[in-house]
């Protein structure tokens, strides 16, 4: 989950975002070391990709380390 997850800084990542309804390919999932998961609550289980996005960086940003 996006807010357990940590990173030491200074580390190189790449960021890989899936759309609402096919997601990663699983070709993709299998070469990824990682995978966060922004927690939701309610019957809407996808966000959009650009609210994902925004969501991700904006903790990233903040200086939180994910």
């Amino acid at each position: 989950m996006l807010d357990n997850y940590k990173i030491t800084l200074g580390e190189k990542i790449a960021l890989v975002f899936g759309n609402e309804v096919g997601g990663v390919s699983e070709e993709v999932m299998q070469m990824a070391n990682e995978c966060i998961e922004i927690p939701q609550w309610g019957s809407k289980h996808s966000l959009n990709i650009s609210v994902s996005m925004g969501v991700v960086l904006w903790e990233m940003v903040r200086g939180r380390q994910l």
